[in-house]
């Protein structure tokens, strides 16, 4: 296997170099099973007594980018690891060693046209933060606005593009090897993989999210979302506005800054159930690095790379899921589960008997949601299903945003506030802007069918002239008049609407 995966000469010593890490962090027997060093190689630790999860996680790490995502997702897969591994991986973060501004100049003024200390009115030279595909520096616009430059690190594309080419081939060889690993669907995990690195890679995309989910909650002032400086950003800079707050990490430091630990965990639950059961977009990891408390009780969110999406069927389905807990109705939780697994070949008597075991526990009165999440993500793993993608993404964001509020105000229950969203859901689906697509849609649809009425009356019209008898059989009759009768609705309703 090794052979096979070294055949393109251009990532032989990339291929060389995550062997290296993964042996220095004592995953020789995992390299050896997956052909990625000789023999049965010892899974010895040299004496570290860190557990395999936890070197796993650092060697993620040490490998950058693409394993740092690569890690990141699989931690949404509690349907496919056990918990030790989702609590380790969910440590996964991507810091990297800050580099000299020296190092980024070219880099910078190129995407800019022209140097920083020309482009705005100071320009600072030390980084703010540094992870391993951008560094961040403070800086302030001509108008005296204060913004920051996100810069992609030189070199970082074609590193990733080479990841992703070995581990696409690592992907295919095992997964067409091993029953058990087909089980992950490697190969699908790292087309998941490469989209989501090609997408953060171009910084526009992020600029673009930050653009949507502040249209969101335009109504909302409590929900602040930087504004993006377009003349200054591209695909490799993002320049937005430089927001300072307070990570929602604990009730003591938002007291200490003047804000109030309870009103930020009603928002911030609020603000999680807005965005993925009543817009349909939300933000993909909400962990306190990613949020700040400013004061006025209001939530900035950054770092907007990772978005999710929910389809308006899935919303449904979520809610039907939460709705058959709090009300205890393990056929409705059936339905639903069955849904979710289709794709695993789901045993319907096997779920029916998980979905009766989960309202037993979780059922009625107030839901712990980590728990909840935590069981059916068991559920599924024994029962060897395979939980959609975009559905285990809901799940990480919500049980993220989750341990932050209870952080900040222990105690906070989501599935109180789950049940006051179900007002705004419904007023959602009742306002202009959910049906106006839908009408225009079916207009649409109206008038096109009107531009045909008049050929198909004069068609009906020579068909009952003719000598020859309409319909041979009643049914042919039943059908010629149900005809008429649906044309006939349908020129009434071309009428009202252009009326």
């Amino acid at each position: 296997m090794l052979k096979t995966l070294a055949v393109a000469g251009r990532d032989r010593a990339r291929l060389a170099e995550m062997t290296q890490v993964g042996s220095r962090f004592g995953l020789g027997l995992l390299l050896a099973r997956l052909g990625l060093a000789a023999g049965e190689a010892d899974d010895g630790d040299g004496g570290n007594a860190m557990t395999l999860p936890a070197r796993t996680r650092l060697a993620l790490e040490a490998l950058g980018p693409t394993f740092v995502k690569l890690g990141q997702i699989l931690a949404t897969r509690g349907d496919l690891l056990p918990p030790a591994w989702i609590a380790e991986l969910e440590k996964l973060h991507s810091q990297a060693p800050t580099l000299a501004f020296a190092d980024l100049r070219g880099a910078v003024e190129q995407a800019l046209g022209q140097s920083p200390e020309t482009a705005f009115a100071a320009f600072d030279e030390t980084p703010l933060a540094a992870a391993s595909m951008a560094q961040v520096h403070r800086a302030t616009l001509h108008d005296g606005r204060a913004v920051v430059l996100k810069i992609q690190r030189p070199g970082v594309r074609p590193r990733i593009e080479a990841d992703l080419r070995l581990l696409a081939q690592l992907a295919s060889i095992v997964e067409s090897a091993s029953a058990e690993a087909r089980r992950f669907a490697p190969t699908a995990m790292l087309r998941q993989l490469a989209a989501a690195l090609l997408e953060e890679l171009d910084f526009t995309g992020e600029g673009r999210n930050a653009d949507r989910l502040r249209a969101d909650f335009a109504g909302d002032p409590r929900v602040v979302v930087p504004d993006i400086h377009w003349q200054w950003s591209s695909p490799t800079l993002l320049v937005m506005d430089y927001v300072a707050g307070v990570p929602p990490r604990s009730g003591a430091d938002l007291r200490a800054a003047g804000i109030d630990p309870a009103a930020i965990a009603a928002l911030g639950a609020d603000m999680v159930l807005d965005m993925v059961l009543v817009n349909g977009r939300f933000h993909g990891d909400p962990h306190p690095g990613n949020l700040l408390c400013l004061p006025g009780n209001r939530i900035a969110l950054l770092d907007l790379g990772m978005i999710g999406h929910v389809s308006p069927r899935r919303r449904q389905e979520f809610i039907s899921f939460m709705q058959s807990l709090t009300g205890s109705d393990p056929a409705q939780l059936a339905d639903v589960l069955l849904v979710w697994s289709a794709q695993g070949g789901a045993s319907r008597e096997g779920i029916r008997v998980a979905a009766e075991r989960l309202v037993a526990r979780h059922g009625g009165g107030s839901l712990v949601l980590s728990a909840v999440v935590a069981d059916v993500l068991g559920v599924m793993r024994q029962e060897g299903l395979v939980l959609p993608p975009d559905l285990l993404l809901i799940f990480k964001a919500l049980l993220t945003m989750d341990g932050v509020l209870s952080a900040v105000e222990p105690g906070f229950d989501l599935s109180r506030a789950m049940r006051d969203a179900s007002r705004r859901i419904v007023a959602a689906r009742l306002s202009s802007d959910h049906w106006m697509p839908i009408v225009q849609a079916v207009t649409w649809e109206l008038m096109k069918l009107g531009d045909d009425a008049p050929r198909l009356m004069r068609a009906v019209l020579r068909r009952l002239e003719a000598d020859e008898p309409v319909a041979a059989t009643p049914a042919d009759s039943g059908r010629w008049i149900a005809g008429a009768i649906v044309l006939g609705a349908v020129i009434v309703a071309v009428a009202l609407v252009f009326a």
